[in-house]
């Protein structure tokens, strides 16, 4: 399950609730976003 996280508070915000509106609902803020996983570097041979 794909979990967003709020810009302002940066509290975790459930897809269930984007559903009804695009808002946090700890601090009302429009801005939410998907944290990316941390990408691993390899070297070429």
């Amino acid at each position: 399950m794909v979990e967003y996280k709020c810009f302002s508070c940066n509290k975790k915000v459930s897809p269930d609730y984007l559903r009804k509106k695009v808002r946090c609902p700890y601090c009302g803020s429009k801005i939410l976003f998907k944290p990316r996983m941390v990408a691993t570097k390899i070297k070429s041979r």
